[in-house]
């Protein structure tokens, strides 16, 4: 694995975290404390936080071949999503993450070592990058809606998925999720693995180009700080955020 540290990658997934924070802040704001955001809960909040998602998926799938140790990372990642499951059930169960992004990032990390292990074990040619990207972004797209029930993009409905791919909880880290089943952060492998898969694809295609990897190298050095801490910052954030409303509250 490469051990070059490209710093404009930092920088993005700093700038990313900042978002994520002030998203997450503003969330305590409006459903915690109760303060309506009119902006906030309407179509503009939506495209930040999916933007925040997004990112942050396609730049952990770009990053998967730049890691040392892969698997490592993958299970730490997990690791803390369990924690963060344990956590916020015990301390918040009203607001209790269940397969959020953690457990997303670290299932894609894991299924992705799975899936390049066997493919060297048998010997197989790389896989195409142009068609593996076009066909992740494909998948992407006809299954953003599998949670719902259907396949389609946000409001467009293709068609409706059979119900008794819904009738067990247990299915919902896949993204069929029972009717039992809920969580404040819901981030399920379908059809996220293949955003994972998106910024894998990409990777492939420009990685090998020395020019363009060569401008990855600089970036910001606070923000690429952020980045480099980016695991630590987003499991204190939200411990930190609810200490300084409720602090703010007593006042």
């Amino acid at each position: 694995m490469s051990r070059e540290r490209y710093h404009l990658l930092d920088t993005v997934r700093g700038l990313l975290l900042i978002n994520m924070i002030a998203y997450h802040g503003l969330y305590d704001v409006v459903h915690i404390m109760g303060v309506p955001i009119g902006w906030y809960t309407g179509p503009i909040g939506y495209v930040w936080q999916q933007g925040i998602c997004w990112g942050f998926i396609l730049l952990s799938g770009f990053c998967f071949r730049l890691s040392r140790h892969p698997l490592r990372h993958g299970l730490t990642v997990l690791g803390a999503g369990v924690l963060v499951t344990v956590v916020t059930a015990i301390a918040m169960p009203s607001e209790r993450i269940i397969f959020g992004v953690l457990y997303l990032l670290g299932l894609s990390a894991l299924i992705q070592c799975a899936v390049w292990a066997l493919w060297s074990r048998l010997g197989l040619p790389p896989f195409p990058a142009g068609l593996g990207l076009a066909l992740s972004a494909l998948m992407f797209l006809l299954t953003r809606e599998v949670p719902a029930g259907y396949i389609g993009f946000e409001g467009l409905r293709l068609c409706s998925l059979p119900s008794w791919l819904y009738s067990w909880d247990f299915l919902a880290v896949l993204g069929f999720p029972g009717p039992g089943f809920w969580s404040s952060d819901y981030f399920p492998v379908i059809p996220w693995v293949f955003l994972y898969l998106c910024g894998y694809f990409l990777w492939r295609l420009i990685g090998s180009r020395q020019r363009v990897m060569d401008k990855l190298r600089p970036g910001i050095r606070p923000l690429a700080f952020l980045g480099r801490h980016s695991l630590l910052v987003y499991l204190l954030h939200q411990p930190v955020l609810m200490a300084v409303f409720t602090a703010f509250s007593a006042l």
